[in-house]
């Protein structure tokens, strides 16, 4: 009997005697200890230095780097409470979606995406913990394609190429894969972030490599010389454990005394004088008060690409229509929420194979499973939720002499029937009908997917408040497919995907890909342009990558709402420093740009205010 049929639920399991046990040994640290939990701040003063808004995968960083002046005082504030024990067990990940640490966000209803899950809306998990969505990742260490940074800079951002961020992505880096450490022009080392390839993968990882290989592509470093190619995942990963931006960034500094950290501190409203257009102060609630944080420098928000577009509309900097409609005073007329992009995919192909190499319930959910990774940091609880291999490809629609390709693969070893319907289903929001009648059957058998991932959507969307409570959700509509040319290139990738299957790699452990036609597709010929396109359409997959909503560029660009150095246009003393600034989201996953991000603009922020006496 699997672990998750012996206890039924997440609170069930970490009652359950081999997890307490575990967490005693791991949460009963020194002082010293470099990994110990961070202490909620129990005096919060009337004013800082900084304020950051937001723990992530930026502000944490942010906050880091900022205390590191000792005459400075800075206050983190987190909506969110610390990790706990689940959230450091890589092969978990799967149960931490729709719980308490994630903001449990949902697109409004598509109509042309999202078809297959309940009410045709995709959720949008978001992280509302210490280290942000770092810590419901699936831990991708990626960078994205050079020639992104480089087209930032070419609109105009100056500071913002290649060249000048590859710097503050080795600063963060402690890379201990020996053979990717040792190249230096591209991997750093000694940084507060972990990275390491998984401690556990199945045999279809190589088996994924050796297809690639077969196709003509090289197995490489998608995070060096050249992207194109097929690779073994590089993981925020310590010793089989997950390296949040809460783990690498912020404990190991917490016994700062001019760093105060703040949980459970849900911000209201950044207060702007509407007069001299200076950002002031803070007001957010906390058990209950209310409270109201002057900041004498600058206040930075880092609360992600739903968030930060939300808190800056409540405090009346946004499109001035949207926030007359709301009686909100406009402090400033911006296009806050607009270019809203998020890498799309095809999350629901599965092929079986005859090995059992399949990560399923079955061996993942099992007591000896977790006793060996209690033990030995190792197991099946040690890989990635199953997630194995990455690959950019090149459709018909890449230019194949450029390294530009347009689709990435993310490898799994597993599908959405692999846990028994537990989690995945509902994580995706899979309607009921299409789970019983294309899943089930398949279910807890051995397989795996390739995820083909739209890079570059021409598709954006937007942002919009939904109410004046800051409690309320905002509005979350990407318009999926709203330019018919990200369907095109998601078919292409598909059909790549499938001659992935047909290599000699996968054919030797009987793959065979299953070909029971999609709920909701019936009308359409299997197999043709028309029947992908169906298929796409329905299992519309997030691969949690929103950027863009509080676009970066120079005062000429009507579209940006941050400056270069990424304070908002027409405001004294904001910032915003997470994803939303992308102009254009990179062509790879976005955690690990979104660390430089902040990275590069602590430095922006210090070298604007150490020599202001």
């Amino acid at each position: 009997m699997s672990l998750t049929q012996i206890v039924g639920n997440l609170n069930l399991w970490i009652s359950f005697p081999a997890v307490f046990l575990y967490y005693l040994f791991y949460s009963s640290f020194e002082r010293d200890d470099p990994e110990g939990y961070v202490t909620d701040a129990e005096n919060i003063l009337t004013e800082y230095d900084f304020i950051v808004i937001g723990a992530g995968s930026a502000g944490a960083v942010v906050a880091n780097r900022l205390s590191e002046v000792s005459n400075w005082n800075v206050l983190l504030l987190e909506a969110g409470g610390d990790e706990g024990l689940m959230t450091d067990i890589p092969g978990a990940v799967q149960l931490l979606q729709r719980t308490s640490i994630d903001w449990k966000y949902r697109t409004v209803e598509q109509t042309g995406a999202c078809l297959a899950f309940n009410d045709n809306k995709c959720n949008w998990p978001r992280g509302k913990v210490l280290g942000g969505s770092s810590v419901l990742n699936y831990m991708l260490y990626v960078r994205g394609n050079k020639r992104d940074y480089d087209s930032w800079a070419a609109a105009g951002n100056t500071g913002w190429s290649y060249e000048d961020v590859l710097p503050y992505f080795k600063k963060s880096e402690d890379n201990r894969n020996p053979y990717i450490a040792a190249n230096t022009k591209y991997h750093g080392t000694g940084g507060y972030l972990t990275v390491q390839e998984p401690a556990w993968t199945t045999p279809l990882a190589a088996a994924f490599v050796e297809g690639g290989v077969e196709m003509g592509y090289e197995n490489n470093d998608g995070n060096a010389a050249k992207q194109t190619g097929f690779m073994l995942i590089q993981a925020t990963n310590r010793r089989g454990h997950r390296c949040s931006t809460a783990k690498a960034f912020l404990r190991p500094i917490r016994h700062r005394p001019n760093l105060h950290i703040s949980m459970r501190s849900h911000v209201h409203k950044i207060i702007i004088d509407s007069g001299t257009k200076q950002a002031t102060a803070v007001r957010f609630e906390k058990k209950g008060q209310i409270y109201q944080v002057n900041a004498k420098k600058e206040i930075i928000v880092s609360a992600g690409s739903v968030n930060s577009p939300q808190l800056l509309m409540l405090s009346g900097v946004g499109p001035a229509d949207h926030l007359q409609s709301l009686g909100i005073p406009v402090i400033a007329d911006l296009p806050v929420g607009d270019n809203l992009q998020d890498h799309i995919a095809l999350g629901g192909m599965v092929f079986t194979v005859d090995k059992p190499f399949g990560s399923t319930e079955a061996r993942y959910y099992t007591l000896p499973a977790f006793l060996k990774y209690m033990v030995n940091s190792s197991g099946p609880l040690a890989s990635l939720g199953g997630c194995e291999g990455l690959a950019w490809v090149n459709t018909k629609y890449a230019d194949p002499s450029e390294d530009f390709p347009d689709i990435e693969f993310h490898f799994v070893s597993g599908t959405p029937a692999s846990d028994s319907g537990r989690s995945i289903r509902f994580n995706n929001g899979v309607r009921d009908e299409i789970w019983e009648k294309y899943y089930k059957p398949i279910m807890d058998k051995d397989m795996w997917q390739v995820i083909p991932m739209l890079l570059r959507p021409e598709s954006t969307g937007t942002i919009r408040l939904a109410s004046t409570d800051p409690r309320t959700a905002p509005l979350i509509d990407p318009k999926y497919f709203s330019k018919i040319q990200d369907l095109k290139v998601l078919v292409e990738g598909t059909k790549i995907g499938l001659a992935l299957s047909k290599t000699e790699a996968f054919q030797k452990l009987g793959s065979k890909f299953y070909d029971a036609i999609f709920p909701g597709c019936e009308a359409h010929t299997p197999w043709t342009d028309d029947y992908w396109e169906c298929f796409i359409r329905h299992y519309s997959q997030t691969i949690y990558h929103p950027a863009g909503t509080c676009k970066m560029g120079p005062s000429t660009d009507p579209t940006a709402v941050v400056d270069p150095t990424l304070k908002v246009h027409g405001i004294k003393g904001l910032r915003v420093v997470d994803c939303s600034i992308m102009p254009n989201v990179v062509s790879g996953n976005t955690n690990a740009p979104t660390i430089m991000i902040g990275e590069k603009a602590s430095d922006m922020i210090k070298a604007d205010w150490l020599f202001i006496k």
